[in-house]
């Protein structure tokens, strides 16, 4: 079910703002994982992608999640990004990530090495069009301590390569690891209501320490993606009746309800799904509903 409230409302800045360092952006944005084909693995139409993007900034996104790991046989998510939206709009922050990749056949490659970040941020610049990438994550994979390949990253942005800098796929001890080495704005990690609820207490310490969070699984239901074909709690499809939405925006909803420094970061391909998603930001949640999601939420612990 797509839902779209009052068309009037449908606006990236009605869940507030957010600082990343010195970078304000509204906190509903955009992932940009899906814009390269269908969730069953599909090549995307290239046309719709581009038209999704132009359409999210129009809305008053400025929050664009992106990874040059990101492409299909056919579509690269930072080739879309740069054909659709440059010359870029002056608040518009682009979010990359590095430390995973792929080879040509879209194969993935080892965790990369601190002397091979440098690559993966030019390999980024050079997709986007930019001389500078305002944020980009190290995200890690089986590391104890992310100290030196965030090292690395530091010396780029002390290059001027990287603005600011994040971490991504991390546990609770890796941030005071970064950040002894450099400032942290944001923390990216799998979280979502009814996902990772052990989470909640990271999501309160960033938000203590001024740091963002950024969910990128935070439709997550049973494994899967809300809308796929996972089953919905009982309690998210209570509170989506009661308001006249639908069970992904309920989500979205409560994911922004989790604290002002939590950014949401929906995927899509779709026009209409965007639509859909930029509206949950205009959902105020009752006291009633935090406290029934509430016990969808633990019931994933």
């Amino acid at each position: 079910m797509i839902v779209i409230m009052d068309t009037g409302t449908v606006a990236a800045d009605a869940a507030g703002t957010w600082q990343l360092g010195d970078l304000t952006v509204n906190r509903m944005g955009l992932g940009a994982m899906r814009l390269t084909g269908a969730a069953q693995g599909r090549p995307g139409d290239r046309g719709r992608a581009v038209g999704v993007l132009r359409r999210a900034v129009e809305l008053g996104v400025n929050h664009i999640d992106t990874a040059a790991f990101y492409f299909s046989a056919l579509r690269s998510a930072n080739e879309l990004i740069n054909t659709a939206l440059a010359p870029y709009p002056e608040d518009l922050v682009i979010a990359t990530k590095v430390g995973p990749g792929k080879d040509p056949s879209g194969e993935w490659l080892p965790l990369a090495r601190p002397e091979q970040l440098r690559g993966q941020v030019e390999e980024n610049l050079r997709q986007l069009g930019r001389d500078h990438l305002d944020l980009v994550y190290l995200r890690q994979a089986g590391l104890e301590s992310v100290a030196e390949h965030f090292g690395a990253l530091a010396e780029l942005r002390e290059a001027g390569l990287i603005r600011h800098l994040g971490i991504s796929n991390v546990r609770p001890h890796h941030l005071p690891q970064a950040q002894a080495v450099a400032p942290v704005v944001s923390v990216q990690n799998a979280y979502g209501l009814g996902f990772r609820p052990g989470h909640d207490q990271f999501v309160r310490d960033c938000a203590a320490q001024g740091v963002a969070y950024v969910p990128f699984f935070s439709l997550a239901t049973t494994g899967r993606e809300a809308g796929v074909g996972g089953a919905e709690h009982a309690e998210v499809r209570a509170v989506a009746a009661a308001h006249g939405v639908s069970a992904v925006q309920v989500r979205l909803a409560w994911t922004l309800r989790r604290g002002p420094n939590v950014l949401a970061i929906p995927g899509t391909g779709d026009p209409d799904h965007l639509v859909a998603n930029v509206a949950a930001a205009s959902l105020r949640l009752t006291d009633e509903d935090l406290a029934r999601l509430e016990v969808a939420h633990r019931r994933g612990e």
